[in-house]
């Protein structure tokens, strides 16, 4: 199967739709509400905010996005590796992994120090994808999140 990398501009709206798509599929997302077309656009425009697609036959068959961050303990910025999936008729094909060293050589090439990636430890597809993709260290972690709603912090 013949695979294309290629990063997403503004130009690029319907193909980050489709990636979007994708995102719902695999992750099984319930009514979820996209964003405005005007929101997608100006994201797609943000230096830091990178969107890649895998597409196969031109259609998007998977895709990772990635946020680039910038540091106070380092001049060089950290890419945080937000969503990956690939369409489960395209799964265990390489897909994934082309999409992972697409984006550790393009960082690398462009001064990033470190890109990162989480997984949820009840995920284990999702872990055992990441192991096998060779990272450098693997780290336990806690995540922790503060909700919002009407601009004000929810409890449980």
């Amino acid at each position: 199967m013949q695979t294309e990398i290629q990063f997403l501009t503004s130009h690029d709206l319907s193909d980050l739709n489709a990636l979007i798509s994708v995102f719902e599929k695999v992750f099984e997302m319930k009514n979820f509400k996209r964003p405005s077309e005007s929101h997608l656009v100006k994201l797609l425009d943000n230096g830091d905010f990178l969107a890649l697609v895998a597409k196969s036959d031109n259609r998007v068959i998977g895709g990772l996005t990635l946020y680039i961050l910038h540091q106070y303990y380092s001049e060089k910025p950290l890419a945080y590796l937000y969503d990956l999936a690939v369409l489960p008729e395209y799964q265990r094909r390489g897909v994934g992994r082309k999409l992972i060293e697409f984006t550790t050589k393009y960082c690398a090439a462009n001064g990033v120090e470190e890109v990162f990636v989480q997984a949820d430890k009840v995920d284990d597809y999702a872990i055992e994808f990441y192991r096998a993709t060779n990272p450098t260290d693997e780290e336990q972690v806690v995540h922790f999140y503060y909700a919002l709603v009407d601009g004000r912090p929810t409890t449980r």
